[in-house]
């Protein structure tokens, strides 16, 4: 086994750091600042972060086959155009409710976008339940809800044969799956494939590896831990230096990098003086696996 390395590349201390995403095209790590509201491109050659401001909670960034990204913002699912620093807003969501927003989100290998909603927090992890709802963006920019009565809508991702979909509902503290439809993004049975130890905290945003495991950030938990879907065993777990470890993705040129996004809301000074990386993208290398490049979304 390799020896795991951990390194903070990014220090602009995101509030909320969220989605990482490799974009292959541009050699270049995408993420975004939820309540920082930006959504930010760091560089690995440059090892700078471009960032652009928006004007609302902007939740996960997604590839476009098109070029250019879509992203979540609000209730919004909306494009970006990265260098005309323009937003188009594609539809919107919750219309019924005025006190919610878009979390997480991710798009499938048919290039559908998935992305849910949850209450504006009062604090962090703090809020109104069952407030939010799953939907899904579809490439004819009609959209489809899944289901509602979702706390923190979170962590998505599809396993290899993309029969099954692994979902997060935070606070529930358990990783789910779904059978999967690919023709149709369809999903059904829903079943708890790993329910969080105490230490592990709240699962928040998760990738997948190319030997089908699941690899989940724990809020408040410091850490990201590889799961087993099939067995439903914890396999690893690597600790990180900041407690609010909030997703994980692969990237790097033969996707064998980590990327972890951190966030430091909610940290009081002396917390932060503990940990002054809080919000920071760090760089796990040495895990010994590697990770699926990301899917565009194809509308």
């Amino acid at each position: 086994m390799s020896s795991v390395s951990i390194e903070c590349v990014a220090r602009e201390g995101c509030r909320i750091g969220e989605s990482p995403v490799w974009d292959e095209r541009e050699g270049a790590l995408l993420y975004v600042d939820i309540t920082g509201r930006k959504v930010c491109r760091w560089s690995p050659v440059t090892r700078q972060a471009q960032a652009i401001a928006l004007d609302a909670p902007v939740s996960s960034v997604a590839l476009r086959q098109s070029g250019d990204y879509v992203i979540t913002l609000g209730t919004r699912f909306a494009a970006l155009k990265w260098k005309e620093e323009l937003v188009t807003t594609i539809t919107q969501v919750d219309k019924d409710k005025a006190n919610t927003r878009f979390n997480d989100g991710k798009v499938d290998p048919a290039g559908r976008y998935f992305a849910g909603t949850m209450a504006e927090e009062i604090r962090p992890a703090v809020l109104e339940r069952r407030q939010g709802s799953l939907y899904t963006l579809f490439p004819d920019l009609s959209v489809v809800k899944h289901f509602d009565q979702v706390d923190i809508s979170n962590g998505l991702d599809w396993s290899l044969d993309h029969r099954t979909f692994f979902y997060i509902d935070s606070l529930s503290y358990s990783v789910d799956a779904f059978d999967y439809d690919l023709q149709t993004g369809k999903i059904g049975n829903r079943r708890s494939i790993y329910k969080l130890e105490k230490e592990e905290s709240i699962p928040d945003g998760m990738c997948i590896d190319t030997q089908g495991k699941l690899w989940v950030a724990c809020y408040d938990g410091g850490r990201v831990i590889r799961l087993d879907p099939e067995t439903g065993k914890r396999l690893q777990t690597v600790k990180l230096p900041v407690d609010k470890t909030t997703s994980c993705c692969f990237g790097g040129k033969d996707y064998s990098e980590m990327f972890v996004t951190s966030a430091s809301d909610g940290m009081d000074k002396e917390w932060l003086s503990r940990q002054p990386q809080a919000g920071g993208i760090f760089k796990i290398t040495g895990l010994g696996v590697k990770g699926v490049p990301p899917y565009p979304f194809a509308g």
